[in-house]
């Protein structure tokens, strides 16, 4: 009996040295991967949304509405290029004999204007409303020399949709335009301010020289702090 209690003993102080010894390893080694994560894995964080520029990766649609007898759409363009805006145009067609008489050619001719007009309206009407549904901004043109009441039209669409609108016009016309500026965005006088306007809004940029030129003054300067109470 004796013999057995001693055999017995001296198995648990082997089964005690190996558990201790185990554990110091495995305390040793939880050690040595905690110090190494600690040295080569936790780098310091940057605000993801800080790490990211003021782009966000996202393509806008633009959708350039109104007349068709100047080039603001190409001044657009090539201001929209030179900045490298992430903006993809589109617009009506801007063929006015094509736009005139797309249903007469592809349907057949009617025999009186208003039917006339009405297939080919109808025919333009499917590439506008999809376009201006699709689109995250609607520029809408009116120039001083036609009316254009097709413009309007976008416009008030546009804004049924809940669709962000820039009108752009000469100043001389803005007080018949004034319903439809006031559900504009930003009211333009010319293609420009169109594309700074763009440029700020996707990357935050403005203009190198402020549309007063030397007499812009900040407003902090000009009226006064918004917060009396920073």
């Amino acid at each position: 009996i004796r013999s057995r209690y001693i055999a017995t003993r001296h198995c648990l102080w082997w089964y005690l040295y190996i558990i201790i010894n185990t554990q110091s390893f495995f305390d040793s080694m939880m050690h040595a991967c905690v110090k190494n994560l600690i040295h080569t894995s936790f780098k310091p964080v940057v605000p993801q949304w800080r790490a990211l520029s003021s782009r966000s990766g996202k393509i806008w649609n633009v959708y350039l509405s109104g007349e068709i007898h100047s080039d603001w759409r190409e001044v657009i363009a090539n201001g929209v290029k030179q900045k490298n805006l992430p903006i993809s145009l589109s617009s009506p067609n801007t063929s006015h004999e094509d736009s005139d008489d797309c249903g007469a050619i592809i349907l057949g001719m009617e025999e009186k204007r208003p039917n006339w007009d009405k297939i080919g309206a109808s025919m333009n009407n499917v590439r506008t409303k999809t376009l201006i549904k699709d689109a995250d901004v609607v520029v809408v043109r009116f120039g001083d020399k036609y009316r254009q009441w097709n413009a309007a039209f976008d416009a008030g669409y546009a804004a049924a949709l809940g669709k962000s609108i820039i009108t752009l016009h000469p100043p001389g016309i803005s007080h018949m335009l004034k319903e439809v500026n006031a559900s504009a965005s930003v009211v333009c006088e010319d293609a420009s301010q169109v594309v700074d306007t763009l440029a700020y809004v996707i990357d935050g940029t403005l203009p190198d020289t402020p549309r007063d030129g030397d007499d812009f003054v900040p407003i902090a300067d000009r009226l006064g702090a918004g917060n009396p109470n920073p």
